[in-house]
């Protein structure tokens, strides 16, 4: 650890620095930050994202599903209402998408990676995905060490005039026994202070229809079975309460977050001789409860200098219980538990960045973060040591940027220091790595209609808690995966003043990373028993493409559409001792050729119709070669739904009736953990 103490004085130097600068500011001095919001030319990497009545449009249940219709992202859907959802962004694994709520990381207490199902989008704003990282330089370190970042801003109050309180309550229900209600309640404290407190509750059996169909290798049927999904119900409990502050010269904001659920956890359907065994015959279940505290302080101290303050503690508990229930005698039988785990996590962070404007082109940050992450388990009945695993991480970034006029420019240095803390014999893991990371955007012309754009990111990151150390999760033994990743891409948009075609935008990306030492996860037959294991080397290239219109057929009918489409190549170029293995330049396991979305929506007064389509391309399961045997056939869904809004006694009424895999679609995202097929959900709010 004495290694260590430089580091932590400049982060308390760094901290008290903050006051001290901010108190020698004289306050008088104009804000810079509302020229900075009006700047049209402003990400030096395009950015997508969905918001306000977007997101309400689209048949998206949770974050997960609305993150599906961004170009180059991959949601790993394990089946029904309590199944993981995970996101992957150009192949890169889930672990180098970094997600961050209201601003701050988000910890990953569920089998390595942030289950993006648990978020609701009732009380989101916003969703945006960034490759690479935001072009701001005034930020975390923590938000320089992915190799891409999702953002879920929740909604802020909005009040009209003379109303100090806002109320909204809302409903869902679908036809796989969902029962969702949620309520809203905004208040305006003074005028620059105002909360918010959201509460949400989830009922679903998760049962639901689904169709199994294996072939051999000569393409017959080798079956071919109808089943229900079992154990996939959930029940959970979400309450919010957030606090916003802004003035002259300070933006902050506060975050508490609660979350509660206990679910069985689908597994695998696998069908042997004639009989298919599926969750009836495994009876796994899993209670989780995340507690989040959060703050975020922006200081716009003068013309010059600004500065931001970010804290957060969570605690996460994970209880998974495995009983195996066989039938005896025409009876039930239940075994006593083969694994009953208990996981506690803490998480305690804090971070300070500071930014100086030296004039209208040149810009400095200096950001430090120091994260404490300590894991503590109870286990039942079973004789292998836990580790208890504790672990120091100091980042540190300094960046700069350059604004040229035509040209804008960004560069940074980031620096993780890590010290671990293991028990009973186990090798702890230190590493000192520094990543470096360049931006560039230019415009070749005066208007802004065309821009392009490049940046070249390095990024190391530590294997997790979850990846090293669950019981029947964890491998001892895991590298460190490194990444490079080249992006080169362009974007252009318009708006137009034609009388019914209004809107033109398209963006392009071809893009280039090389990933060593790659950590896979690999579900078993179980949700909670997963294969961890190291790629040697990965060779992943790509493009991808977004194209949006915008229409306007009559005086009241608007037509919107928005297509993506990407084309990957994810080689595996691991090699043995041996030489090559008989995958060596295969494409990785779960990682299609082609896949893309599209979306049209038409409003005409109070109504909207909305139509989204997914498409994924044939891949490969977890058996590394590509063989007719490991194939995983393509999928795509056709969803509509139809909103409908009402004003009664001067309150609004929204109705939505929603079809959700139109063609009644049997598929697999991950193979065995088959999705439903045709399903509707109704959904009905009220706005006080």
């Amino acid at each position: 650890m004495n290694n260590f103490y430089p580091f932590y004085l400049l982060f308390l130097f760094l901290f008290l620095g903050t006051q001290l600068r901010a108190q020698a500011i004289n306050d008088t001095i104009a804000l810079e930050e509302i020229v900075i919001a009006k700047e049209a030319f402003k990400d030096l990497i395009p950015v997508q994202t969905l918001s306000g009545t977007e997101l309400e449009r689209l048949n998206s249940y949770s974050v997960a599903d609305a993150l599906r219709y961004f170009a180059g992202v991959k949601i790993k859907d394990y089946g029904g209402m309590g199944g993981l959802k995970t996101v992957d962004v150009r192949n890169m694994g889930t672990h180098h998408v970094g997600v961050f709520y209201n601003g701050i990381q988000v910890g990953n207490a569920q089998n390595g990676v942030v289950d993006l199902g648990k978020f609701s989008l009732d009380n989101v704003e916003e969703v945006k995905l960034y490759n690479g990282q935001r072009s701001t330089i005034l930020q975390s370190a923590k938000e320089f060490a992915s190799a891409s970042t999702v953002y879920i801003q929740t909604k802020k109050p909005v009040f009209k005039h003379g109303q100090d309180y806002n109320f909204s309550a809302k409903y869902k229900s679908s036809s796989i026994q969902l029962s969702n209600p949620s309520v809203k309640a905004d208040y305006k404290v003074t005028d620059k202070v105002s909360s918010s407190i959201s509460a949400e509750y989830i009922h679903s059996n998760g049962k639901y229809k689904f169709r199994q169909t294996r072939h051999n290798l000569d393409g017959s049927i080798a079956y071919d079975t109808i089943g229900y999904r079992q154990n996939s119900d959930i029940e959970a409990y979400r309450i919010e309460n957030n606090w916003y502050g802004k003035d002259e010269k300070n933006s902050w904001q506060a975050n508490l977050y609660y979350y509660q659920s206990n679910r069985g956890l689908p597994g695998a359907v696998i069908k042997k001789s004639d009989i298919t065994l599926e969750t009836e015959n495994i009876n796994e279940r899993q209670q989780d409860k995340n507690v989040m505290l959060q703050t975020e302080w922006t200081r716009f101290a003068s013309d010059h200098y600004q500065f931001l303050l970010k804290g957060k503690f969570a605690y996460d508990l994970t209880h998974y219980l495995s009983r195996k229930t066989v039938i005896f005698e025409g009876e039930e039988v239940t075994y006593n538990p083969q694994f009953d785990n208990t996981f506690y996590q803490q998480d305690w962070y804090i971070s300070a960045a500071h930014l100086y404007k030296i004039n209208p082109v040149w810009a400095f940050s200096l950001s430090t973060d120091l994260q404490y992450n300590k894991l503590n388990a109870s286990r039942k009945g079973q004789g292998t040591p836990f580790t208890y695993p504790e672990r120091y991480t100091f980042l540190t970034a300094a960046a700069v940027s350059a604004n040229w006029g035509k040209i804008k420019a960004q560069g940074n240095v980031l620096g993780t220091f890590t010290h671990e803390k293991v028990r009973n014999n186990y090798k702890a893991l230190d590493k000192s790595v520094f990543a470096p990371a360049t931006f560039l955007s230019f415009k070749p012309w005066n208007n802004q209609d065309f821009i392009m754009h490049a940046f070249y990111k390095h990024i190391f990151r530590l294997p997790t808690f979850n990846d090293l150390y669950y019981t029947q999760l964890g491998t001892a033994n895991l590298k460190p995966e490194v990444s490079r990743q080249i992006n080169f891409g362009f974007n252009y948009s318009k708006n137009l003043t034609n009388k019914h075609f209004t809107g033109f935008h398209l963006c392009m990306e071809t893009y280039y990373a090389n990933i060593t030492d790659k950590i896979i996860a690999s579900p078993t037959s179980s949700m909670m028993r997963w294969m961890m294991s190291n790629l040697g080397k990965v060779e992943n290239y790509g493009i991808e493409t977004t194209l949006g219109t915008s229409l306007s057929l009559l005086s009241d009918v608007i037509l919107n559409t928005d297509i993506t489409y990407e084309y990957t190549v994810a080689k595996d170029l691991s090699q043995t001792p041996q030489g090559n293995p008989s995958y060596y330049g295969d494409q990785i396991p779960y990682a299609p050729w082609h896949s893309g979305s599209a979306i049209v929506n038409v409003n005409y007064k109070t109504w909207n119709l909305n139509y989204s389509f997914i498409y994924v391309g044939k891949r490969y399961n977890g058996n590394k070669n590509n063989i007719k045997r490991n194939e995983i056939q393509p999928w795509y869904t056709h969803d509509v739904s139809l909103q409908k809004e009402f004003v009664w006694n001067g309150h609004l009424i929204k109705v939505s009736a929603e079809a959700n895999n139109l063609a009644n679609q049997y598929y697999e995202v991950v193979t065995n953990f088959p999705m439903p097929g045709r399903n509707f959900r109704f959904t009905i709010s009220f706005e006080l």
